[in-house]
């Protein structure tokens, strides 16, 4: 009888010893897995507040926390905060045309806004697309923005200023059109300096300017909060 118990209680253990074997590295995996998952959402909620968050709903276009991949979306991470602000109002009273964020930018609120701008100028910024080295469009551009002192307004490094947004990183096809809007109108800007400024650069120097601003490494910016 002992015997038997014993065989049976040796069974029993080797069983369980398969199973554990078996399905131990899954529910180590699976505890790594919520580990991590629950690290992701503390830092979610310590960056930007309870879920769900209204910046959310920008990350399909500009990237998570505003840094996004694709080079024809701006990049927000980093910019400064009146530049934001002023941005999503021109696009809600229809300054500034686009027909996607009209009517997205149309129907947020003004806490909502200044939220928005808070958040994306407290992320940290980085290139979007590196473009293939071109030696020669590099230095055009690179004189072209340095003959036209765009630190003045854009920041040191062109990593954003309070008077322009950081430009340094964005990407290549983003900063062209935009280049391009400017220079026949269909952006305006409220002083008229880029307006002016784009129009007096040739198709081939709003191409180098772009390719060698989307080269850049954008430093982070410390800007001081809206109250």
């Amino acid at each position: 009888m002992k015997r038997a118990f014993l065989i049976g209680t040796v069974t029993v253990v080797t069983a369980l010893t398969a199973v554990a074997v078996a399905v131990g590295p899954d529910m180590l995996a699976g505890y790594r897995f919520m580990d991590t998952l629950d690290r992701h959402f503390v830092s979610y909620e310590t960056n930007g507040g309870a879920w769900p968050q209204i910046q959310d709903s920008c990350a399909l276009c500009h990237g998570v926390n505003g840094q996004p991949s694709n080079g024809q979306y701006a990049a927000l991470a980093g910019q400064p905060i009146p530049y934001i602000e002023a941005q999503l109002h021109a696009f809600a009273q229809g300054r500034r045309h686009s027909p996607q964020m009209g009517p997205l930018a149309a129907n947020l609120s003004d806490v909502q806004i200044k939220a928005l701008a808070e958040y994306f100028s407290r992320q940290a910024p980085n290139t979007t697309e590196v473009p293939e080295h071109d030696e020669t469009l590099t230095q055009r551009g690179q004189a072209t923005v340095s003959a036209r002192g765009c630190t003045a307004c854009h920041g040191e490094n062109l990593s954003g200023g309070l008077l322009g947004p950081r430009i340094a990183g964005q990407g290549e096809g983003y900063l062209l059109d935009q280049l391009k809007a400017l220079k026949q109108g269909q952006r305006q800007d409220p002083s008229q300096a880029m307006n002016a400024m784009a129009s007096m650069l040739s198709e081939d120097e709003l191409s180098a300017v772009a390719h060698y601003l989307a080269g850049l490494k954008p430093s982070r910016t410390e800007f001081p909060r809206q109250h």
